[in-house]
């Protein structure tokens, strides 16, 4: 299995990346001297992600490329800019059949539905499990109501009849359900982290600035975990092609949104490591998280990365950091013909 690898996260604006044989050394410019703040072996890299503005030396970036090291460069409010990566190594044959069978998407398209909405449905009756005695009435009646629907929506998928176009309808109305009952499964006393309406770039409120962090780290590793495997992270199933968006990675994103990004946000907002306070408003109205509160976000996200599952395919336990490519490489092996179908992953 693939050895879960290290992924350094610079937030330190003027911060300043070198390369010292084969290391990656990280350091800060301050008033009197300049302060070595870490360094990094290159063989336990798998990427470099920094915000804003920070210096990367010609070196390091031709090291990192060599080796397949990936650089991804954020803005300041965590937003994708650019990514730096070596030569692509796709397969040339696995990516012609990936392009013809993303003109008859259906039968994969019904896999990471099952999927999403499998792993959305799990977090709510997670909910329900844990906290569900405490909760209002109406409260806990209409995440059991959401649950109810969206089981009726997995068989409704599950059909051989249902049309490619009837499956992203399926998607979009369980997307709702789950977004409509969200707000009930936060449990912070600060009124400004209660759950609206999911807004986007950007975001409008606490709760939808930390998940769009969140889901733009799992966007990351999707797309690295499919040029992994060879294939073209630009060409997805689930998602239509458009310029510029890398389909094939938001489609491995889909079903690890809810266990992945959704729980680890709901822990740190139920756990109090994150508060109001913790996030700024911007000329505009969009809500960024302060640096601070990056930093306590990105360490929950690699601790949670290394925290085990059992994957119910392979059946062997597996890091959460590695799921990303797991599916990647299970969706090329059912694209080779290895596999009868892509096996989504479900989280329990």
């Amino acid at each position: 299995m693939k050895k879960l690898l290290n992924t350094v996260y610079v937030t330190t604006e003027g911060a300043a990346l070198r390369l010292e044989g084969e290391t990656l050394v990280a350091e800060v410019e301050g008033v009197e001297k300049t302060t070595e703040k870490t360094r990094v072996p290159l063989h336990m890299l798998a990427s470099v992600v920094v915000f804003g503005p920070v210096l990367l030396t010609p070196a390091l970036i031709a090291a990192c490329a060599e080796r397949g090291i990936t650089i991804v460069l954020m803005g300041r409010n965590g937003r994708f800019q650019a990514c730096v990566e070596g030569p692509v190594s796709g397969n040339v044959l696995l990516r012609r059949e990936q392009y013809r069978r993303a003109d008859t998407p259906e039968e994969i398209i019904r896999s990471l539905v099952l999927g999403k909405v499998s792993n959305q449905r799990a977090v709510i009756r997670r909910a329900l499990r844990d906290y569900g005695d405490e909760m209002a009435p109406t409260a806990r009646a209409a995440l059991e109501t959401a649950t109810d629907r969206m089981a009726q929506i997995l068989r409704r998928v599950q059909l051989a009849d249902a049309s490619a176009e009837a499956m992203r309808g399926s998607e979009g109305e369980a997307a709702n359900l789950y977004f409509a009952v969200f707000d009930h499964l936060i449990r912070s006393p600060d009124a400004e982290l209660r759950w609206t309406v999911r807004s986007r770039r950007p975001p409008r409120d606490p709760m939808n600035a930390l998940l769009s962090f969140l889901y733009t780290l799992l966007t990351h590793y999707c797309r690295s975990a499919c040029e992994a495997v060879g294939l073209d992270p630009a060409v997805g199933f689930l998602h239509r092609d458009r310029p510029g968006r890398p389909s094939l990675a938001l489609d491995l994103m889909e079903e690890l949104r809810a266990p992945l990004a959704d729980r680890l946000a709901l822990s740190l907002v139920n756990r109090r490591q994150l508060r109001a306070a913790d996030f700024r408003q911007m000329e505009g109205g969009a809500v960024l998280l302060t640096d601070d509160a990056r930093r306590t976000v990105l360490t929950a996200w690699q601790e949670r990365k290394r925290e085990e599952r059992l994957h119910p395919f392979l059946h062997e336990k597996a890091p959460f950091g590695l799921v990303p490519f797991l599916q990647a490489q299970m969706l090329a092996r059912h694209l080779r013909g290895d596999i009868d179908a892509y096996p989504p992953w479900f989280w329990s």
